[in-house]
């Protein structure tokens, strides 16, 4: 079982769902040629596609192009269906910064042919995350900023406030089409700025002064 790493923190919470979502800043859904919908699409990582702080991203056999997208992370802390917006932040636990690594080149293939494109986003080691802080550490979750560097360098920076959807309608949505759990994880969607990763870089994520991810590249032998 894999578990999340908090700071400040006596128990261990148990990893559950990865639920992710698409296209939540409208820069991002313009660089990738696509349109913002009036809901938010989702998809599911699994667990094992986990690894945490100085970890390392494994460039798969069957890929040739992983890109980057850093991402503010919800941990859920109490169970609930159907949830009101307006009691959807009591649901939450804690946040933290991840990483939602993709296999580009597989998953454009995929969209190209109509096919479901999981499999892009579910290889082992394509979510990395950071130590999570608990919730009465972040006053404002959508008032954060987002930085990541590739070997020093900025690729994406932008703040959560220019998400498309609320972090109480991102809640409450998901929970009408399944069951929130304690220890599930909400991946909330990049911003742009998405590019390629390589063998040997390095990747150092923020989520301003809370919380930080570092991690490199290798690619599997």
């Amino acid at each position: 079982m894999t578990y999340y790493r908090f700071q400040e923190y006596a128990k261990h919470v148990r990893i559950g769902k990865i639920i992710c979502l698409a296209r939540t800043y409208k820069e991002h859904a313009r660089e990738m040629n696509t349109i913002v919908t009036e809901d938010p699409l989702l998809f599911l990582k699994p667990a094992s596609s986990v690894i945490f702080n100085h970890g390392t991203i494994v460039i798969p056999r069957m890929s040739q192009c992983l890109h980057h997208e850093v991402e503010l992370g919800v941990i859920i802390g109490k169970n609930g269906k159907h949830i009101g917006e307006e009691k959807a932040l009591q649901h939450v636990l804690g946040y933290l910064v991840a990483l939602d690594i993709t296999a580009r080149d597989i998953q454009s293939i995929a969209k190209k042919n109509g096919w479901p494109w999981g499999i892009a986003k579910g290889f082992d080691t394509f979510a990395p995350l950071s130590d999570a802080v608990l919730k009465e550490k972040v006053p404002n979750p959508q008032n954060l900023d987002l930085v990541l560097k590739i070997n020093g360098a900025i690729k994406q920076k932008a703040n959560t406030n220019q998400m498309i959807y609320s972090m109480e309608r991102i809640i409450s949505f998901i929970s009408e089409i399944m069951t929130l759990e304690r220890g599930d994880l909400i991946l909330t969607g990049t911003p742009e700025g998405v590019g390629e990763i390589k063998e040997g870089d390095v990747l150092e994520a923020d989520l301003g002064s809370l919380c930080s991810l570092t991690v490199n590249v290798k690619r599997e032998r």
